[in-house]
């Protein structure tokens, strides 16, 4: 199905999303983009149906060919401070925040949001497999933490970051039973396992 470029013609939509809220360990990143009606990319989709290396070609192209975008992150601690979804939400502020074009309209990705600069929002469930703008969103968050979870592997090879990127696989968890956590983890997760 081929996604949506607009979901109104009147304003200047930005499109968000997140990666990592399920994670063991490492930030939340969000990123906000704004498209064109001239934006063509066929092979975009929700980035969880991408795989690495087409997630990577599209890194660029995206961020060439939109008008504009933004990428936040937020580390452990607040996650722990402040809730994984409240988290979430602050990191799309905070790249909302970022961005060079102030949107008119927001689109989110997901059922939760909280309220932005008196902007109007939309939030849309699995709308990184509808909306254009948010499957970019995606795409650029998600090659975010991958990267940089792959350059905490090389800290802390033991957990496996550089092929689970922080989510919760058996390998995770074995090396969390023999080794505890780092303060890459989250505190307020579960990371006891036996």
């Amino acid at each position: 199905m081929e996604l949506l470029k607009k979901w109104t013609d009147c304003y200047i939509e930005a499109g968000c999303d997140e990666v990592g809220r399920g994670c063991l360990s490492g930030p939340v990143v969000a990123a906000a983009v704004i498209i064109d009606d001239t934006f063509e990319q066929n092979l975009i989709n929700d980035s969880k149906k991408l795989n690495f290396k087409t997630r990577q070609e599209l890194d660029m192209y995206i961020k060439e060919n939109v008008k504009c975008y933004a990428i936040a992150e937020l580390p452990p601690e607040f996650i722990d401070q402040h809730n994984i979804l409240n988290a979430s939400i602050h990191a799309m502020h905070n790249a909302l925040d970022k961005l060079t074009i102030k949107p008119e309209f927001i689109l989110v990705d997901g059922n939760r949001f909280h309220p932005y600069n008196y902007i109007p929002h939309l939030c849309i469930v699995q709308g990184d497999s509808k909306m254009l703008s948010i499957a970019a969103a995606s795409i650029l968050a998600k090659n975010y933490r991958d990267k940089l979870m792959i350059n905490l592997h090389e800290e802390h090879p033991e957990y496996g970051w550089d092929t689970n990127f922080g989510y919760a696989t058996k390998k995770h968890q074995e090396a969390l039973i023999k080794h505890g956590p780092t303060k890459y983890h989250r505190q307020s997760f579960r990371l006891k396992y036996d």
